[in-house]
């Protein structure tokens, strides 16, 4: 006899449908799964003859083949044990009945329980798509299954609950449709606590209303890292399409916390400079998210942007202008989105005091320009922001000046995107920063006098295409933040201050 149940497998994080089927017929005991398999599929067998024993059921002692279709796509992860071990039941007869609209996911324990697996958002998603009317997943899942509506989502704890369910012995609870977003968050840290620094909070504010890229140079001590960590306390709220686009690679990588079946808010990411390409855009022989994925939505933020490897920068070149990441191999090409803000920092020079006002440099100027020369000219082309963060001095530290709280930076924010998604809702995109040469050109309307500032910049900086673009987009979110609808001098002045230290430092 030959049963067949569905599931979902996963291509990196695009899934697709697998077709489990068994067949047990007589002969001595053999247990062979087909279709391309993994390791940890094929212990599937092991698994599951355990599982059906220890809740109650025997199992066939006949030669039971069970196959993975498609065959031309391995299939990998122990997500497969619960949709292989039903099948093998309703060989054996142990229930009856048809299965077409339901998919089934999960690992099974010895002891027959079903524990989660990774990936069960970008899974539901697949089976709304295909059709599919009832999904059954590990129980520690079927909150983050939930979060797609349109479709019956069932918590499975153990092998005899689906089995019974199945069977009409028992009836198992659908799990309600919800959307669990945090709103109220609050972080530990706030704007108000930096002192001084003026021009690049006003940087960091542009950056986060415009999703632009921002370079921060300073000595050590001067506040970059410190500006970094509160960046994400002004970042705009996240939409739902980029909620569940962001939690679904986060599913995927296996990332997701346990309490939080759907992001609301826009990931940190910080890897150290040691990482590898690989680990930075993604790898491996089932390709799994990398870095930059993983921040899609939200910040990459490189401190010691020159010590990071010369291959591991250059790669992040195409992914900020397209993205996406693309991975390519022998069975298939993959796509991952990587939409995210990149903060760098670093600093002027190897010892960090190179332009100092009180304490001297002692690299010589070959250090300071090797150092230097490790951000190619490209990858600074595509940092829209170049910001100086100087020492504070003692005055400013000890002053009484009240600072602006991350909340009412956010606040303006939130306004300024607001705009953004109003203006850019035909166009498939959310922000400035993500504006192509076509649409600069219909979006970034200039008055004559900042026309003119722009076109003396352009000829006396030397500028690229791409820097010139850049500063309009900046100019642009500018305008945003004060309710512009024209882009005026001032705004352009500004975008240009945030260009001129690729002359003073990269010259």
């Amino acid at each position: 006899m030959v049963s067949k149940f569905y599931s979902i497998g996963l291509f990196g994080i695009s899934p697709y449908t697998v077709t489990v089927e068994a067949d047990v017929s007589g002969g001595m005991f053999a247990f062979d799964i087909v279709g391309v398999p993994d390791t940890a599929v094929k212990e599937s067998k092991n698994r599951v003859r355990a599982a059906a024993k220890n809740s109650g059921y025997a199992f066939p002692s006949s030669r039971i083949t069970v196959n993975l279709a498609p065959a031309d796509l391995k299939k990998e992860g122990s997500l497969y044990d619960l949709p292989i071990l039903l099948a093998i039941l309703r060989c054996a007869k142990i229930f009856e009945g048809g299965f077409d609209d339901c998919a089934f996911v999960g690992e099974v324990s010895l002891d027959g329980r079903v524990v989660p697996v990774n990936g069960v958002l970008a899974m539901a998603l697949h089976a709304k798509e295909s059709g599919i009317k009832r999904l059954f997943v590990p129980f520690d899942n079927a909150t983050e299954a939930a979060v797609v509506d349109g479709i019956e989502v069932y918590g499975v704890r153990t092998v005899y609950e689906c089995v019974s369910h199945l069977k009409g012995e028992m009836k198992m609870e659908v799990i309600p449709h919800r959307l669990p977003l945090e709103k109220d968050f609050e972080y530990p840290v706030d704007f108000a606590e930096v002192k001084g620094l003026a021009l690049p909070k006003k940087a960091l504010e542009i950056a986060a209303a415009g999703s632009h890229n921002l370079l921060m140079i300073g000595p050590p001590g001067s506040g970059k890292s410190m500006l970094a960590k509160r960046f994400p306390t002004i970042l705009p709220d996240m939409t739902l399409e980029e909620s569940i686009e962001t939690t679904k690679i986060h599913s995927v990588a296996g990332t997701l916390p346990k309490n939080s079946p759907l992001l609301s808010r826009r990931p940190f990411r910080s890897p150290h400079h040691t990482i590898s390409v690989a680990g930075l855009t993604g790898g491996g022989t089932n390709p799994r998210p990398g870095e930059i994925s993983l921040a899609h939505g939200g910040v990459l933020f490189l401190d010691e942007f020159p010590e990071f490897s010369r291959t591991a920068m250059e790669a992040l070149r195409a992914p900020i202008e397209d993205g996406e990441v693309v991975i390519s191999r022998v069975a298939a090409t993959v796509k991952y989105p990587c939409n995210f803000t990149l903060i760098a920092a670093m600093n002027p020079c190897p010892c960090g005091f190179y332009g100092h006002p009180s304490k001297p440099c002692h690299c010589s100027e070959a250090a300071v320009a090797k150092y230097l020369s490790k951000i190619s000219g490209p990858m600074l082309d595509r940092l829209d922001i170049h910001v100086e963060v100087p020492p504070i001095n003692y005055k400013e530290m000890t002053g009484d000046g009240r600072e602006r709280t991350s909340a009412q930076i956010k606040a303006e924010v939130n306004r300024a995107r607001k705009i953004q998604l109003e203006r850019y809702k035909d166009e498939k995109i959310n922000c400035n920063g993500d504006l192509t040469a076509a649409l600069v050109k219909k979006y970034c309307r200039v008055t004559p006098g900042a026309e003119q500032m722009l076109h003396k910049a352009f000829d006396s900086m030397g500028m690229s295409a791409r820097a010139y673009d850049r500063i309009l987009k900046v100019a642009r979110t500018a305008a945003d933040l004060d309710g512009a609808e024209i882009i005026d001098l001032n705004h352009i002045a500004l975008a240009i201050q945030f260009r001129t230290l690729d002359k003073k430092y990269f010259n």
